[in-house]
């Protein structure tokens, strides 16, 4: 199980690696979102391996709020540049 632990690490390399490489906001938040769900698919993979349901709770919230967060983000940038066209 642990080997499935470290494949998700270098899975979460991947989209690290686009964010730094594009310019473009979209993009970056696109792989931000993607960590985002990696790392809490991760924490809860931790918290079955360890067999401490508490840790597993925490990996399902931020697996929720998180990328509710992003939207939010996403939505408040899509409205910034309707108003602002040159941002």
């Amino acid at each position: 199980m642990n080997w499935i632990l470290g494949a998700m690490v270098l899975a979460t390399l991947i989209p690290m690696y686009a964010a730094c490489q594009n310019q473009d906001i979209w993009q970056k938040m696109l792989a931000f979102a993607s960590i985002a769900t990696k790392t809490s698919v991760a924490i809860i993979v931790i918290s079955v391996l360890q067999d401490d349901w508490f840790i597993g709770m925490v990996g399902s919230i931020i697996l929720s709020v998180g990328n509710a967060s992003l939207m939010l983000l996403a939505q408040v940038l899509k409205r910034l540049n309707q108003t602002n066209p040159g941002y």
